[in-house]
C-alpha cells in the first residue's frame, strides 16, 4: 500500500481547490481574480504532491520548455488580468507539456543509415529496450529494411 504523507494529503485539497477555482472563474466568464487564485493554488498544491524539486525538474525538461513557458506565462498573464489571453496560453502550454509526440520515438524521423550499421543482436536489443514507446508497424519496417539491407 502506498503511504501518503500529511503534506502530499493537503496538496491534493489545495491542487483540488485550484481546479475547482479555476472552472468556477471560466464559468463566470473568465473572472480574473478566480483563476489567478486558482492558478496559485493549483501550482502550490502540486509542488506539495510531488515536491518542489520534482515538479521543476518535471516542468524544465529541455523538450519541454516549449510548453513549460507558455504554461507559466499564461499563469502570470492571468496574474497581470488579462485573464482570456492567459488562460489561452496556459491551455496551449498544458497541451504542448503532456504532448504524446515529445515522448514517443518515432522510427520514420530516424536515420536508417545508422542502425543498418549496428548488428542484429543490437536491433534486438533496442526493440526490448524501446518496446513499449515504438509503434509496431514502424518496428515491422525497420527490420524489414535491416534484414534487406545485409542480403
Amino acid at each position: 500500500m502506498i503511504s501518503i504523507t500529511e503534506w502530499q494529503k493537503i496538496g491534493v485539497g489545495t491542487t483540488g481547490f485550484g481546479v475547482f477555482f479555476v472552472l468556477f472563474g471560466i464559468l463566470l466568464y473568465f473572472d480574473a481574480v478566480l483563476l489567478a487564485f486558482g492558478n496559485l493554488l493549483f501550482l502550490v498544491g502540486l509542488s506539495l504532491i510531488i515536491g518542489l524539486r520534482k515538479m521543476l525538474a518535471f516542468f524544465f525538461q529541455r523538450h519541454k520548455l516549449k510548453g513549460t513557458s507558455f504554461f507559466l506565462g499564461g499563469v502570470v498573464i492571468v496574474l497581470l488580468r488579462w485573464p482570456l489571453l492567459g488562460m489561452c496560453l496556459e491551455t496551449y502550454g498544458f497541451f504542448n507539456l503532456f504532448n504524446p509526440e515529445n515522448t514517443l520515438i518515432r522510427l520514420n524521423d530516424l536515420d536508417l543509415t545508422d542502425i543498418r550499421e549496428c548488428s542484429f543482436q543490437k536491433l534486438n536489443f533496442l526493440t526490448m529496450l524501446c518496446h513499449p514507446f515504438i509503434q509496431h508497424s514502424n518496428m515491422a519496417l525497420l527490420k524489414q529494411s535491416f534484414i534487406q539491407s545485409n542480403i
